[in-house]
């Protein structure tokens, strides 16, 4: 077998694995279904730090949920622009609304897991909501993630909103949380083992049991993560509690980032709490750009070289898995369908953006995110 023909065949089958995977998980990976008892206490509590733009809209749909006891809790985090002022406006008109102004940042703590935490003892229900200022929440939504968490005996459960996307770098690397998601989680793993490693979370929307949030440590044990979508359900299941996750497409919205420059910074402020290290970085680039890249760099060498036949078939098929898997998606979840035709383009970024963190990470340099510094390690 020559190396054309053995590289081929790998990327055939790294393109199978996630494709595989995805189509094991996606009866694992539902829409809520169940409801909560009519009047069920949940408290919506959102961290705001400079949201002048989003808060608005967020609380406003938050307040539009029904068939639930609701309360609002918005914790201003040192806001230097309107945010603290627009939710007092909202709140003059609706009792369910609570603004609460942050305390001084300690020590050793991430901002956002500062603000959560704060926002945790000041909750009068026993379901916590905890919500990022940019997600816009469906009528049902709130009612529905209750009723997911109690039908499934869960003490936290987690919603990936539809990721709404306005340039091309946001669609080509932000439908990525999907393709990663069900590409290469074993879903069946986490619904029926309680193990840390099967543990995840979308950190735009995530729902608890303040009592299993307690004994997990809640965000104090998370302190200086930036990461929560990791971080919060590895802890839950560390203390022997049951995570679990549902399709959140329509039960919430969310645009997380703007632009290029968000998306860079976005991606990189968190990337060494998950694929950014040195021992998992070289793996995932094996798997991503062997599987979804490779494919497409050895077609475009059949063309220039004269190699024919069982390679050439290999190399189109493992890049037609890579981009039907794609496709699927976006169709799926209401993606961007020039995001999912240029996928090999973002996994190029998503792999650019990995490795510039993990150097970065190496030389002690610090990432920036809402005014803040965080040194990662």
């Amino acid at each position: 077998m020559s190396l054309f023909e053995s590289l081929a065949a790998l990327s055939l089958a790294l393109a199978l694995l996630p494709l595989s995977m995805a189509l094991i998980n996606l009866p694992f990976y539902r829409r809520p279904r169940a409801t909560a008892p009519e009047g069920t206490g949940v408290s919506v509590l959102i961290p705001a730090r400079d949201e002048e733009a989003t808060i608005a809209a967020a609380v406003e749909a938050a307040l539009a949920s029904r068939g639930v006891e609701l309360e609002v809790v918005v914790l201003d985090d040192h806001s230097a622009d309107r945010t603290a002022a627009i939710v007092e406006a909202i709140a003059a008109r609706d009792p369910r609304v609570r603004l609460v102004q942050a305390p001084p940042l300690p020590k050793g703590w991430s901002g956002k897991q500062h603000a959560c935490h704060v926002l945790a003892g000041l909750a009068r229900h026993d379901l916590l909501l905890f919500q990022d200022a940019d997600v816009r929440l469906a009528p049902d939504a709130v009612r529905r993630a209750a009723g997911t968490l109690l039908a499934r005996g869960a003490d936290l459960v987690s919603g990936f909103p539809r990721e709404e996307t306005g340039t091309l770098a946001e669609g080509l690397v932000i439908p990525l949380i999907h393709f990663l998601l069900l590409g290469f989680l074993p879903m069946a793993g986490m619904r029926w083992t309680r193990h840390p490693g099967f543990a995840a979370a979308c950190g735009q929307l995530i729902l608890v049991r303040r009592e299993a949030y307690a004994r997990a440590g809640g965000h104090a044990a998370i302190r200086a993560s930036l990461h929560d979508g990791v971080t919060l359900p590895r802890a839950f299941r560390r203390a022997g509690r049951v995570t679990d996750l549902f399709d959140a497409t329509d039960a919430a919205r969310c645009r997380m980032y703007r632009g290029w420059a968000e998306v860079w910074a976005g991606f990189s402020k968190n990337a060494t709490e998950g694929m950014a290290t040195p021992v998992a970085l070289p793996v995932w680039t094996l798997l991503l750009f062997g599987g979804q890249v490779l494919p497409w760099l050895l077609l475009l060498a059949a063309a220039l070289l004269p190699v024919q036949g069982e390679a050439v078939t290999l190399a189109a098929l493992a890049a037609g898995a890579g981009i039907a898997l794609r496709l699927l998606l976006a169709l799926r979840y209401r993606q961007s369908l020039a995001g999912a035709l240029l996928h090999p383009l973002g996994v190029l970024v998503m792999l650019a953006i990995q490795w510039t963190a993990l150097a970065d990470s190496l030389r002690g340099r610090s990432s920036t995110w809402r005014g803040r510094a965080y040194t990662t390690r």
